[in-house]
C-alpha cells in the first residue's frame, strides 16, 4: 500500500501573531469543504453549478485551482475569487479561463486559501472529475 505524501499547508508564517487557544484553534478548519461554482469565469472546465471540493491545507503550484482571498480588487471589498494559479517570471497571478475576464496579479501565495481537488455535476453520480 503507498501512502500519500501529506500536503504542506499554504500558510504564512507570521511571527508576531497572537497565541491562540488550543480550543479554539484545535476546530476543523483544515477539512476540506465543498462550495458551488457561480457564473462564467472558470468556463469551459468548470460550468456554474457544479459543485467543487476545496482542499484547505493543499499544495498550491502552477496550474492549480484556487480559492483566494483578496482584500481588494477593482475597487471591490475584500472577496474569495476561484481561479487558476500561474507562476511567470514576474510573479504569480490568478488566472480565469474565460478570457472575457482580467488576469489578477497577486503579490505571494499567502493569498491562496485552499487547493480544488475535485468537481461534480449535481445529481449526476458519475460525472465527477479529480485533481492532484
Amino acid at each position: 500500500m503507498t501512502q500519500k505524501p501529506f500536503p504542506i499547508p499554504v500558510v504564512p508564517a507570521a511571527d508576531d501573531a497572537p497565541e491562540q487557544d488550543l480550543a479554539t484553534s484545535a476546530c476543523a478548519s483544515g477539512e476540506p469543504y465543498a462550495l458551488m461554482v457561480l457564473g462564467d469565469s472558470m468556463l469551459p472546465e468548470f460550468e456554474e453549478g457544479e459543485i467543487i471540493v476545496i482542499e484547505p491545507e493543499g499544495l498550491a503550484r502552477d496550474g492549480s485551482f484556487v480559492i483566494a482571498y483578496l482584500e481588494e480588487i477593482d475597487n471591490e471589498a475584500e472577496r474569495h475569487i476561484f481561479r487558476q494559479l500561474v507562476q511567470h517570471p514576474d510573479g504569480w497571478m490568478l488566472k480565469p479561463l474565460n478570457p472575457l475576464y482580467p488576469n489578477v496579479a497577486i503579490r505571494g501565495l499567502e493569498v491562496v486559501k485552499g487547493v480544488v481537488i475535485m468537481k461534480k455535476k449535481p445529481g449526476r453520480r458519475r460525472a465527477m472529475k479529480t485533481y492532484a
